[in-house]
């Protein structure tokens, strides 16, 4: 082995000064693919001659920002290093390779947060938290999060004296969760939880099946992003009614985030959204919050730093791991056998933005090893640079420290 650096509901009678009282009363101890998301490209001409919204939208972000940060908040311990183990006998004749992966996840914690294995559970958890283990269960088996990395991070986690009914696997959509493997036959004792079902029984006037899954004193504000009428959606209200909670500019967060999980690893793919990536902090924005298919066009990355800023996910989100065993270069976010590519590696990092920096810097010189013409405007990664501004991760390459672990 060799290591080298190389703001309300119509109903809820709450504005958003009232929010800002409530974040501080409330407790922000004990928060994702969208089904049939646009890609960022090729919008059909219809969606071309609608409305477009404001250049510029308006946000919550400033209220996420004046709460006071735990000590726990992103970037946590090592903000700006990213560590990437590679180990070509983790997939072999398309095959995971579960103890070679183990091998790798105990590799690469260490190496990430300086500690042995013992070490690192006690720098980053305390066997009375709730642990929620965010995956990716998109497009199994080709290109989800691997059942293989999940019980490697489950035995870490009780090796070191977590209960196991203490970690709940968790994503938006529980039939999604199913059909990729997180059952309790594959992962007994643990917990399983969905912030939300497609509601495809739901009627105009009706609430939606999820409404009581989220907290209507925590959400993500977007003014005058209604959704309805917008991509995915076009002119058939069926669909926007089953996908979205509520019929406002109100993003809510669930409320297994903001009440029931003290801590959170996130698992996400490594796999390309249009020329920008559906990584790290993709795979926390979009799945935290309900009514995000509105979020898509107007707003699209500034949502993966702007959720993670509030404080149900920014003060509890410990560690991001990478599931790069296979990787997708083209045809993202959905599985696309024809672009998936053997990787076999794993990323580890405190800092999901500078994790999402150098993954897309990766990704793109993927994109260019295979002739995909690659569009390399500050678009696509803004957002990061956003969130350096914020403090809330380090997206500047040159401050970024990458270190290599390869057998």
């Amino acid at each position: 082995m060799k290591s080298k650096k190389c703001s309300r509901d119509s109903n809820t009678g709450l504005n958003r000064r009232t929010f800002l009282k409530e974040v501080s009363a409330c407790s922000v101890v004990a928060g994702g693919v969208v089904l049939g998301v646009p890609t960022l490209h090729g919008q059909e001409e219809e969606e071309k001659k609608k409305p477009k919204p404001p250049a510029t939208v308006e946000t919550n972000i400033d209220d996420f920002m004046k709460v006071p940060r735990s000590p726990d908040a992103i970037p946590g311990p090592f903000p700006g290093r990213v560590v990437q183990v590679k180990d070509k006998r983790s997939l072999v004749d398309d095959k995971v390779d579960a103890a070679v992966v183990n091998e790798m996840v105990n590799r690469g914690i260490p190496r990430l947060l300086g500690r042995d294995m013992k070490e690192s559970f006690k720098l980053l958890f305390k066997p009375t938290d709730v642990v929620g283990l965010k995956v990716n269960p998109v497009g199994p088996p080709l290109i989800n999060t691997r059942l293989e990395l999940v019980e490697a991070v489950i035995r870490w986690l009780v090796d070191n004296g977590l209960p196991r009914e203490n970690i709940v696997i968790w994503d938006r959509f529980k039939d999604m969760l199913d059909a990729a493997g997180y059952t309790k036959e594959n992962f007994p004792g643990v917990r399983f939880e969905a912030i939300q079902i497609v509601d495809e029984k739901r009627k105009k006037g009706t609430d939606h099946a999820s409404i009581e899954n989220f907290d209507r004193k925590a959400f993500y504000f977007a003014k005058g992003i209604f959704g309805k009428g917008a991509p995915p959606y076009h002119k058939d209200d069926e669909g926007y009614l089953n996908q979205h909670v509520f019929k406002d500019e109100y993003s809510y967060f669930g409320k297994l985030v903001t009440q029931k999980l003290t801590k959170i690893i996130n698992l996400p793919v490594f796999k390309n959204t249009g020329n920008g990536i559906s990584m790290a902090t993709k795979n926390m924005g979009y799945a935290v919050i309900c009514n995000s298919g509105r979020l898509h066009r107007p707003l699209f990355f500034r949502v993966c730093t702007e959720v993670l800023a509030a404080p149900w996910v920014r003060d509890k989100l410990v560690l991001n791991i990478i599931d790069g065993l296979r990787g997708q270069y083209e045809g993202g976010p959905g599985p696309n056998a024809q672009f998936v590519y053997p990787n076999h590696s794993l990323y580890f990092a405190t800092d999901p933005f500078a994790l999402d920096m150098v993954c897309h810097e990766h990704l793109k010189a993927k994109r260019k090893e295979m002739k995909v013409k690659v569009d390399e405007h500050p678009r696509y990664t803004a957002y990061l640079h956003q969130a350096e501004e914020l403090g809330l991760g380090i997206a500047d390459l040159k401050k970024i420290e990458q270190i290599m672990v390869e057998t």
